[in-house]
């Protein structure tokens, strides 16, 4: 179906993304920041992006800004759990920045396949 890269620095949630859309098809790379993720995008062009926001190293929203600047056409799924503060002001952020849907942690699979869904039709 889609290639799918998953951006996140918790080793537990990429592993179970990445099951989640094997299981519903979808070819998944992972990165643990930003940083990596932007280069595995680089070399791989993925279709599909779903990123953290709260992350070590290169966070979310840089992220999402410098993917705009390769691609503004690249559809991305920002998630987030919020951390410090409330996770709807940095996913509101993320909306104003060009990712195309929003998902507060925790969500379900159907949740997740949904805005997939939305983002790669």
């Amino acid at each position: 179906m889609a290639r799918i890269l998953v951006i996140d620095d918790e080793d537990e949630l990429r592993s179970m993304l990445r099951q989640m859309l094997e299981h519903a098809g979808h070819e998944v790379s992972e990165a643990a920041d930003g940083a990596v993720g932007i280069e595995i995008y680089e070399r791989d062009s993925p279709d599909l992006i779903i990123t953290d926001i709260i992350m070590p190293e290169k966070e979310g929203v840089e992220t999402i800004i410098a993917l705009r600047r390769a691609d503004p056409a690249l559809p991305i799924i920002a998630i987030s759990g919020g951390g410090r503060l409330d996770a709807t002001d940095f996913l509101s952020m993320a909306k104003k920045l060009g990712a195309r849907h929003t998902l507060t942690k925790p969500f379900r699979r159907d949740q997740l396949l949904e805005a997939v869904g939305e983002c790669l039709a």
